[in-house]
């Protein structure tokens, strides 16, 4: 299936690749790297273009910022969420949380290797690097806490995270059963991704609203207020950046200045008093 997705790509890039500069391979991972790998080598340098991947999570926030082991949890929901397609493509590899875990409960249930396959050191290699930008999926934020599920209830992707999501019945619900409203959230997912692989280019691929009320007429405030609140948090990012641009030249130069200064004012002394 990589190859012939390999081929199919091949395609696509040969035939609008002259007008389409910006290419996500998939909205959920399969044989991502083979189609980086085919523009890279093959059609980078006549196109100019940019190829990534859409990786969706939702945020995942402690419910007692003081209790480490919520800590703990919050940060594994994010790696099992994010981490397992973006780890591999930003650091070669699935996140230690997921190999420590999945390897624990796959013993656990009597088998010999863990469920989570293991990248050959070629693989790693092959894999590591294959994003031009990271495309990212986010809708809304749950609360999380430690849970320890017992291994004999079989594998599952929920059981391997020993974890709990709770939700705010005061966080405003929208047309799915899921979906409330945090904006808050994408913010701190913003900033979660940015750190965690190195500050990559990052495009938000999917946000919305699904339908809440059955209307003869238009009757969307309720989504106008979701959209409004997470592109308010998705624009404070750029500011952050910026921030952390200007102070990483405005504070070596005031302290060189200061330095200058003292020195100046230093000389003054010395020959004032001779």
């Amino acid at each position: 299936m990589t190859r012939y997705f390999r081929d199919y790509a091949d395609l696509c890039f040969e035939v609008f690749g002259d007008r389409v500069k910006h290419w996500l391979t998939f909205s959920d991972p399969r044989a991502h790297a083979q189609a980086w790998h085919s523009y890279n080598n093959t059609w980078r340098s006549k196109q100019q273009g940019m190829v990534g991947i859409s990786l969706n999570c939702d945020w995942g926030e402690p419910v007692d910022i003081n209790n480490p082991s919520d800590i703990e949890a919050a940060e594994r929901y994010l790696q099992f969420c994010l981490g397992w397609f973006a780890n591999p493509i930003y650091a070669g590899d699935y996140p230690q949380v997921m190999k420590d875990y999945i390897g624990t409960k796959s013993a656990e249930q009597g088998l010999e290797m863990s469920r989570l396959p293991t990248f050959s050191l070629q693989e790693k290699s092959y894999i590591r690097g294959t994003s031009d930008f990271l495309g990212l999926g986010h809708f809304t934020t749950r609360y999380i806490t430690q849970r320890k599920y017992p291994s004999h209830q079989g594998p599952s992707f929920q059981n391997d995270r020993d974890l709990r999501e709770l939700v705010d019945p005061n966080w405003p619900d929208m047309g799915s059963s899921w979906l409330y409203s945090v904006p808050w959230g994408f913010r701190r997912l913003l900033n979660f991704a940015q750190i965690q692989y190195g500050d990559p280019p990052i495009y938000v691929t999917e946000n919305g609203a699904s339908q809440k009320l059955h209307c003869t007429q238009l009757c969307d405030e309720w989504r106008i207020q979701y959209l409004k609140g997470y592109i308010n948090e998705m624009l404070k990012e750029p500011l952050l950046r910026h921030m952390h641009m200007a102070s990483e030249i405005v504070v070596p130069t005031v302290c060189a200045l200061s330095i200058l200064i003292a020195a100046l004012l230093l000389t003054l002394l010395l020959r004032s008093h001779s």
